[in-house]
């Protein structure tokens, strides 16, 4: 389960890499051990080697115990003196996370002896392998601990050390420290020293020590001298003094930073009259599915041997962006990479590599062959206004509707949507919606369109169910139930069902009404497929959608063209462009690259953002049809779509996205244990019933679906949303499900606990698509101790 950041008001952990193999770290520990008994004599010592290789006679851990004095341990000795990965090969070992919670294990119970300082030292450089064969530099992150790094002195050690200390930087290590030994001829020390300089960091060069005798006493004798002189030098006090202060500075960062937020930060999404420091959650660092949080101390005692770090499960997966878990370091050398080669270069009439690769890439992975090109900009509210822009102008020039907005003369044109839908927080996508908590007090707000009530499903007592709205009975059909959530979506079977030709009727009579005796008009469909996120959750009957797509492109006498050629050509729009905002449900979130391909559409524009970088940079892809696109062809500037801004298409995002699209598609893999789940035992009731899973347990869905709080539940993909009951009707504004997020974010099982977020009565969870069939159990472990 999640390692927490090893952070302790008692204990100062540290963590020794080296530039290479060979460069000191044992030495320099052995130093720093000997200094610290000798400056804090009341205080433990400890020194952690986690893996070592060689003959046990010559193991650091000795050496540091016999010239120190100080305890040690070491967790795995191998005495094959090679690197670990090759070392550990004939012994079954147990996977990284158990050999990682031993290491968190060992660091707590010196924090429980008494105060002090542990020096935990690597093997070999910054990448080398662990017993797995994982790289240290990936494999120690979980722990963040504050690196003493000790730079090489020989001849190529500038380049080594720069190289070893980016690698770390990039991966979010804190280096406090830089140490190494002098050497006249290479004078490595003067340009590292400045090196790091520029980055905040002291370096400390010290002497070398003796040449290794050949006579085991002489040797032995030869270097206790070295250590008790070199101990006394005042560059290894000042090093100590250093890391003493940089510590106390870290833990009363870490404690303060709730106090400071809320004093100058302005949060979205908040009322700030009702929060307060203890509600605002100080956030360490992140890494795979999980924040690493400053412990709530309700009490306010100083509790020196308690870790001030836990483990939170980011549940919300940071708002829906995370696809492959926080810190991914292939993620951060692609950004790093892009930043290198590009910085940020303007994207108007020019082009670059990572623009064009993803573009390409997306479209390839949509597989929808109406859509031809890619509109980039920042995030999805953006994304959806220029999807809007997009498919207004296409049916204006269609059918002739011409006019000027400013001068007045222009048409009143709206967008056909569903209810409780929302696609952004800028003004134009916020028209896109009727009024809601989101948008009633926004002063420029005006809701243009018409949205249309549907059918949704959910489980309810342990089977899925499709419910029609409240009133809405007689034109909808009753409430049906189904034997898996398979069956549900198997809309090619239930196309021939009397609830389809429900559905047609009451489409056709409602826009009958609107367009022909309202005389309305209406410049796109705009949907999210499948799930409505924002509007709280709500899965829609996926046959509702497909036939309301298929009724508004397959119905002239609504929506006759005026001047388009006959037949149109192929993959052109008809009746009106249909725009699927596929901000939240696109790129694998429900296990497909395209969510609008289980209503067996392609739309005319399509908006993909949250997931598209993985979860690291901000950028959104508006991807439209050739017919579209067509539309803002023109002789005249005012005829293009006039719509970016500074940052378009910026290349480190491109690059990210285009790393995070091509490992999102290769998780089929990993994803076998959850199909299994759900798949296996199911009768598929036709050969058209697609696969249908979640992240989320088949029978943990079950079993909340049956308790006695929870009204419904939904999985799908990694998405888990559970409905509880609240009879006052609130809807986004009700506090029915504040209880149960409290109790998760206070819950103290295995020392973690769960962030999530609430939209009115629906509490939701969701995770990464990298999170592991452990990580989702032990997370329904703990919802089963809140809710059942």
């Amino acid at each position: 389960m999640p390692i927490g950041s090893a952070l302790w008001r008692s204990l100062r952990a540290y963590q020794v890499y080296g530039a290479n193999t060979d460069v000191g770290k044992t030495i320099m520990a052995t130093l720093l051990c000997r200094a610290l008994e000798r400056r804090f004599p009341g205080e433990g010592v400890w020194y952690l080697k986690p893996v070592s290789t060689g003959l046990r006679e010559e193991a650091d851990d000795r050496h540091v115990a016999r010239f120190s004095g100080s305890s040690t341990h070491c967790l795995f000795q191998f005495d094959e003196p090679v690197s670990p990965h090759i070392a550990a090969r004939p012994f079954r070992l147990p996977p990284d996370s158990s050999i990682l919670q031993k290491i968190f294990t060992q660091l707590s119970d010196y924090a429980s002896i008494s105060p002090g300082t542990v020096l935990l030292e690597t093997a070999g450089g910054v990448h080398s392998p662990t017993p797995s064969g994982t790289s240290q530099a990936d494999f120690y992150r979980p722990l963040r601990l504050p690196v003493v790094f000790v730079a090489d002195h020989r001849l190529g050690g500038v380049s080594t050390s720069v190289s070893a200390f980016e690698s770390l930087h990039m991966r979010g290590y804190d280096v406090d420290s830089v140490m190494l030994f002098r050497d006249t001829r290479y004078q490595n020390d003067e340009y590292l020293s400045e090196f790091f300089k520029n980055h905040g960091i002291s370096t400390f060069s010290l002497p070398s020590p003796p040449v290794r005798r050949d006579c085991a006493r002489e040797d032995g004798e030869a270097m206790a001298e070295y250590y008790e002189r070199v101990t006394k030098l005042d560059e290894v006090d000042e090093m100590i003094s250093l890391s003493v202060t940089r510590h106390k500075a870290r833990v009363e960062s870490l404690e303060t930073l709730a106090n400071r937020a809320n004093k100058h930060i302005w949060y979205p999404f908040t009322q700030h009259g009702d929060m307060s420091p203890s509600s605002i959650m100080a956030i360490d660092s992140a890494h795979g599915d999980f924040f690493q949080t400053c412990k709530p101390n309700p009490s306010g005692r100083t509790l020196e041997a308690s870790t001030l770090i836990q483990p939170t499960f980011d549940g919300s997966a940071s708002w829906w962006t995370q696809g492959l878990g926080h810190a991914n370091p292939t993620l951060s050398l692609a950004a790093s990479y892009a930043a290198g080669r590009y910085g940020h270069v303007m994207f108007a009439g020019g082009i670059h590599e990572p623009a064009l690769s993803l573009a390409e890439l997306l479209l390839k992975a949509i597989n929808n062959p109406r859509l031809q090109r890619v509109f980039y900009s920042d995030n999805g509210s953006s994304g959806m206004e220029i999807a809007i822009k997009m498919g207004l102008r296409a049916a204006s020039v269609r059918y002739g509707w011409g006019g000027d907005s400013c001068s007045g003369s222009g048409e009143e044109v709206g967008i056909l949507g569903l209810k409780g839908s929302y696609h952004g927080d800028t003004l134009g996508a916020m028209d896109c919606s009727e009024p809601s908590a989101f948008n009633r007090k926004v002063e420029w707000y005006r809701g243009r369109g018409f949205w249309f009530d549907y059918p949704r499903v959910k489980m309810i007592k342990g089977t899925w169910v499709v419910e029609p709205p409240e009133g809405l009975e007689d034109e909808l059909g009753p409430g049906a139930s189904f034997a898996s959530l398979g069956a549900v979506f198997d809309v090619e079977a239930r196309k021939r069902s009397c609830r389809d030709r429900s559905y047609k009727k009451y489409i056709l009579s409602t826009l009958e009404r609107l367009i022909k005796e309202e005389r309305k008009r209406f410049g796109a469909l705009v949907m999210e497929p499948v799930v409505l996120g924002a509007g709280g959750m709500v899965l829609v009957d996926p046959l509702f959608q497909h036939t309301l797509a298929t009724v508004i492109r397959s119905t002239p006498r609504l929506f006759p063209p005026s001047s388009s050629p006959s037949p149109l050509p192929l993959n052109t729009w008809t009746g009106i462009p249909i725009i699927t905002d596929e901000v939240f449900t696109g790129l694998y979130r429900l296990g497909r690259p395209a969510s609008s391909s289980f209503l067996h559409i392609h739309p005319d524009i399509s908006v993909y953002a949250k997931l598209l970088t993985g979860g690291l940079v901000p950028l959104c892809a508006t991807a439209a049809s050739e017919s579209v696109f067509e539309a803002f062809l023109g002789e005249g500037k005012e005829s293009a779509l006039l719509h970016g801004h500074s940052y378009t298409a910026h290349a480190v995002g491109c690059k990210v996205a285009e790393v995070a699209v091509r490992e999102l598609a290769g998780m089929e893999e990993a994803w076998k244990g959850f199909r299994k789940d759900w798949l296996e035992g199911t009768s598929r009731a036709s050969s058209t019933e697609p696969e249908v899973w979640s992240h989320w347990s088949k029978n943990f869905v079950g079993e909340l679906s049956h308790a006695k709080d929870v009204e419904s539940v939904i999985a799908i993909g990694s998405i888990l949303a559970i409905s509880l009951h609240d009879h006052t009707g609130a809807g986004y504004t009700s506090t029915a499900a504040n209880a149960v997020q409290k109790k998760l974010f206070s819950s103290t099982r295995a020392n973690w606990n769960i962030h999530a977020r609430v939209l009115g009565n629906v509490l939701y969870l969701m995770a990464s698509q990298t999170a592991s069939e452990e990580t989702i159990r032990a997370v329904e472990g703990v919802m089963r101790d809140v809710l059942l």
